[in-house]
């Protein structure tokens, strides 16, 4: 596996997250499932990403694809972005949805994808959104019902964190946008349509911050965040 310099300056494996690709692919040959599909789909866009788009001076950031494409320079964020949404709109087909209510769902699948990826900056984090949304819907709902679209690929992510914990290998774009797709599968089923909205204006605001603010930053000025942020990581 090639290795990438990671936010210390450290070289270490990566994409860690080309194994949950292979976990997905697996899951996907074991049963059918749109679920699976879109995940499967977003994880092999995240690798094409950490293939062909991370290059030193490449663009980053929806601003600077946008900036990119404007000047004639194709990228991989346009792929990536346009792939996220058809294949988010191709996984939220499998339910009995509303226009309106199909669209917030498209919306969600596609914003916690991208969630995953503005995560990704320190070890462990992306994985750690994972455990706090599945244990906050597993509560709310009383039951383990809402794991059951994602239920192959819990292992695979818990063997992943422990990993990237330890910054023993960093999960790229293909392993961040993959957990932050489960993100939004776990969001999709579970909520009431008021609730979808709700999650859908909160991963906008997000996604918008961390456009034009350091993420990073935020959380480390909140000290319970900046705890959380940190348990388990082995410097």
């Amino acid at each position: 596996m090639p290795r990438r310099a990671n936010y210390r300056g450290r070289p270490v494996p990566f994409p860690l997250g080309a194994v949950l690709l292979a976990a997905s692919v697996i899951a996907l040959a074991g049963g059918f499932s749109h679920w699976l599909v879109f995940l499967a789909g977003i994880g092999f866009l995240g690798l094409i990403d950490d293939w062909l788009g991370a290059s030193p001076g490449s663009p980053r950031g929806w601003r600077g694809h946008g900036r990119a494409l404007a000047r004639g320079r194709p990228s991989t964020g346009p792929v990536k972005a346009i792939g996220t949404v058809c294949l988010a709109a191709y996984a939220a087909s499998g339910s009995e949805l509303t226009a309106i209510e199909g669209v917030a769902d498209v919306g969600v699948l596609s914003l916690a994808a991208h969630l995953g990826n503005l995560l990704d900056t320190r070890p462990g984090r992306t994985e750690k959104a994972l455990a706090l949304a599945a244990a906050t819907l597993c509560l709310a709902s009383a039951s383990l019902s809402p794991l059951r679209p994602i239920a192959a690929l819990i292992g695979p992510v818990a063997v992943c964190a422990w990993v990237t914990l330890r910054e023993r290998a960093m999960l790229g774009d293909t392993g961040a946008s993959l957990i932050g797709g489960m993100i939004g599968v776990l969001l999709g089923p579970t909520l009431a349509a008021p609730a979808t909205y709700v999650a859908l204006g909160v991963l906008i605001a997000i996604s918008l911050y961390g456009e034009f603010r350091s993420i990073s930053a935020a959380i480390d000025r909140v000290p319970l965040l900046e705890r959380l942020d940190s348990l388990g990581r082995v410097n």
